[in-house]
């Protein structure tokens, strides 16, 4: 069985090298615009289709294949690759890709500035995009190109985008990010680049106007976001681009410095990746808990029992298509709560294995109905949830202690007058009895 079992994971693992797996699925419909081709986006799609993802492709204008039919969706992820398009078929709405991130399938999706109605729904994910015809601009660093199409550096340290990427050709709009906590930004703009009409130096006087009124008005800077990720509460990913220009064999061909290309390709493969649910994808496999010195769980618990609880986490491994345990999550907390928390606490590690959490806390001393409670959300991870509901009751009449420590004064003094009334007792029934002598005064009887 142990053999068994090591061939089927050196399979797994050998068929990992020439596919990489989404956790959701492997169906992708890419809505592509007539005025695109397909053959300038030739190494994009031949990236998806070498990780084993199945490409249907379809023009926003066409009813077939449906995105979703009898209420259920028949793609795991959509790339929407229509910009321009400012009119659709009747299952291509706001309403619908709404719909369809509720329903778990994940959304890439390209803007340009133009308004679209995809301009439209971009505010329901709390991004704020400029003025329709207003690109991003930047005169530095000194190139050859045009001010439009500009190298951007990508984040340095962060879990989705590769480390030490070099810069990637961007062309398009950038976004304001709204105070929505579920978005991610995954590529920012320069800092010295800010949105314009034009690609000329007299439209900067616009931005130093912008600059001092305040306001919406002042689209400069790294404060702008040009890749922007979004994860629904239940997990569903939508990645906002820019320019989908960032997509095409162009920008994945452009050197950025005389013999070196651009990180377009990694970049897109990253950003595809996330999006699509390969990377940074966590669940909770299982949680226990049990009485210390227990391995069952019970019913109910009394106040003041010595609880351990026990989450057991993985995380998806899209080269072997498996989900694997996982102990890297350093910041994970556990709540005891009946309407606020009354306990909170980390739920560390545990070292003895992999993918295990665990920790040990005194029940409050106070019953009802309490939840056990962990609620972890970061950006650009899953979402991990779980409840678990349990009683909490008084001790039954036979479970108290029989002394207390802190009545042992009342204790003695109970004994101490019970000992007294005692000695008092046996001192006077033990005393003498001999009758009193009579006067000589007295007469006899």
């Amino acid at each position: 069985m142990r053999f068994l079992r090591g061939l089927l994971l050196s399979v797994a693992a050998f068929a990992g090298f020439a596919f990489a797996r989404s956790s959701t699925g492997d169906s992708v419909l890419v809505l592509l615009d007539p005025s695109l081709k397909r053959e300038n986006f030739s190494i994009f799609f031949g990236d998806l289709e070498k990780q084993g993802y199945k490409l249907t492709f379809r023009s926003p204008k066409e009813a077939e294949p449906q995105i979703i039919k009898d209420d259920v969706a028949q793609f795991a992820h959509v790339i929407l690759f229509a910009p321009d398009t400012k009119s659709y078929a009747p299952d291509v709405t706001p309403q619908s890709l709404v719909s369809l991130l509720n329903k778990n399938t994940n959304l890439l999706l390209a803007l340009s500035t133009k308004q679209t109605p995809l301009s439209s729904l971009a505010s329901e994910f709390s991004l704020i995009l400029p003025p329709p015809g207003t690109p991003l601009v930047s005169h530095f660093p000194q190139r050859d190109t045009p001010a439009t199409i500009i190298p951007v550096q990508p984040p340095r340290a962060n879990g989705v985008i590769s480390p030490n990427l070099e810069p990637v050709w961007f062309s398009g709009v950038p976004q304001a990010l709204g105070t929505n906590p579920m978005l991610v930004p995954l590529l920012k703009a320069p800092p010295q680049s800010f949105a314009s009409d034009g690609d000329s130096d007299a439209s900067a006087n616009t931005v130093v106007e912008a600059a001092e009124k305040g306001g919406e008005g002042f689209w400069a800077g790294s404060q702008l976001s040009l890749v922007t990720g979004f994860q629904s509460l239940n997990n569903g990913r939508a990645t906002w681009v820019g320019g989908v220009d960032l997509f095409t064999d162009e920008f994945f061909n452009k050197e950025i410095a005389k013999g070196k290309l651009s990180g377009n390709r990694q970049f897109a493969r990253d950003v595809s990746a996330w999006t699509f649910q390969e990377s940074q994808v966590l669940r909770i496999d299982s949680v226990e808990h049990h009485r210390l010195n227990e391995t069952l769980p019970r019913e109910t618990y009394t106040i003041n029992d010595r609880v351990t609880y026990t989450a057991y986490i993985s995380k998806f491994n899209p080269e072997h298509d498996l989900w694997e345990p996982y102990s890297g999550v350093q910041d994970l907390q556990l709540e005891f709560t009946m309407l606020d928390p009354h306990v909170r606490t980390a739920l560390l590690p545990d070292t003895s294995e992999p993918g295990k959490y665990s920790v040990t806390f005194r029940v409050p001393d106070r019953h009802g109905v309490f939840k056990f409670v962990v609620d972890y959300k970061r950006k650009g991870v899953s979402y991990l949830e779980s409840t678990t509901v349990v009683p909490v009751i008084p001790p039954r009449h036979d479970e108290y202690p029989r002394f207390l420590s802190a009545a042992w004064p009342y204790y003695a003094g109970a004994f101490s007058t019970s000992a007294a009334f005692v000695l008092f007792v046996a001192l006077w029934l033990a005393g003498d009895d001999r009758e009193p002598k009579r006067s000589k005064g007295s007469k006899a009887e």
